[in-house]
């Protein structure tokens, strides 16, 4: 079943290692960068050719039958959805940890103002990655020590942006067909479309491609059964997130309104918000039958570093999907409108999306 975990795991780690000629100064630049070096050649040094992996008798039925599945889904991603594979995920690669990389995420403890950081060619994210859990919480601590809120989450999955052949990872590869083909959707449209600085709007282009990537998959390769089960995995989402950005819209409001306030009163009431929260997500379950797909979500502290990983990736999903329909759901003819908004600045395709008119029926 689909869970918001999974799907935060996809978060782009994008590799910046190429930096180290830039001439950054600094100890800790220069650190920052050779781990991230130092991590991609570990993992480029792992993989093998699918191809090869395939003739190898001591694999299990189950890898088999995934990396076949890959393989298929590169090229449906090739064919039916336009996206430059090139010669992305020919490879697969087992790094023999749970996770590839860990994102930090931080936020100040009465703001939803991202930190970033920034990166050569890429501009500014909404994180900073480590292939080491412990450096990712050495920082964590480190930020979290000047009062801000911070999160740290495993990642399953991350885009080089075409600076490195990607290879498939034993940290995704298992998932059901659904997940797997929105894992690999999600990255190769990041290939496709990637505007510098601007973490929401890239993550949020990449969800609606890979959302309408998977049910075209599903249609052509599965049941009926399949997709309907999907499609009830994308309500249960949507119920979520409809929740969840709820929640951080009363956030926000608090914040903005209580300047000068004590900040005992504001954290108090910031508490009671993020409890209605898991109130609201209780009455879903409840609707659910008593199960839910987000209890490992909810079973975590909640702060605005962690509300921040859903904003960036689903505040500007409607927007992309309605600008699909717009288009008359032509793969090619959308990708060239969302590269006309990647023109504007910032602030303008943010309207642009928010303001999409929905399609005339």
């Amino acid at each position: 079943m689909k869970n918001w975990l999974k799907k935060h795991r996809r978060i782009r780690f994008t590799l910046l290692c190429l930096a180290l000629a830039a001439g950054l100064s600094g100890c800790a630049t220069t650190q920052y960068y050779w781990q991230a070096l130092s991590g991609q050649v570990a993992l480029l040094s792992r993989q093998e050719r699918i191809e090869r992996v395939l003739e190898r008798t001591d694999i299990s039925p189950a890898l088999r039958e995934k990396l076949l599945e890959t393989l298929d889904l590169r090229q449906f991603a090739e064919k039916e959805l336009r996206l430059p594979v090139d010669g992305q995920y020919r490879n697969y690669a087992d790094v023999r940890r749970r996770f590839v990389v860990w994102n930090v995420h931080a936020a100040p403890a009465f703001s939803l103002e991202a930190r970033t950081w920034w990166y050569p060619w890429v501009g500014r994210l909404k994180y900073r990655g480590y292939f080491r859990e412990d450096a990712a919480r050495r920082l964590a601590a480190e930020i979290a020590a000047r009062g801000d809120d911070v999160y740290v989450g495993g990642v399953e999955a991350y885009s080089t942006l075409g600076w490195f052949r990607d290879p498939i990872l034993n940290t995704f590869i298992h998932h059901d067909s659904a997940d797997l083909a929105e894992i690999l959707f999600h990255e190769l449209a990041h290939q496709q479309l990637f505007i510098s600085g601007d973490t929401d709007f890239n993550e949020a282009f990449a969800v609606s491609v890979a959302q309408e990537g998977t049910r075209r998959w599903l249609r052509a390769r599965k049941t009926a059964a399949d997709i309907d089960r999907y499609d009830e995995d994308l309500r249960k989402e949507r119920a979520f997130i409809h929740v969840v950005l709820n929640a951080r819209a009363q956030l926000n409001a608090l914040y903005r309104s209580g300047a000068g306030s004590e900040p005992a009163r504001l954290r108090s009431r910031k508490e009671a918000l993020i409890e209605e929260m898991r109130q609201a997500h209780e009455a879903l379950r409840t609707g659910w039958g008593g199960v839910s797909p987000y209890d490992a979500w909810f079973s975590k502290p909640v702060n605005n570093a962690r509300l921040n990983t859903v904003a960036t990736y689903q505040d500007l999903v409607p927007g992309f999907e309605k600008l699909l329909a717009a288009c008359g759901g032509d793969l090619p003819k959308f990708y060239a409108a969302v590269k006309q908004l990647g023109i504007r600045s910032q602030a303008e395709r943010r309207l642009a999306l928010e303001r999409a008119p929905k399609p005339e029926k």
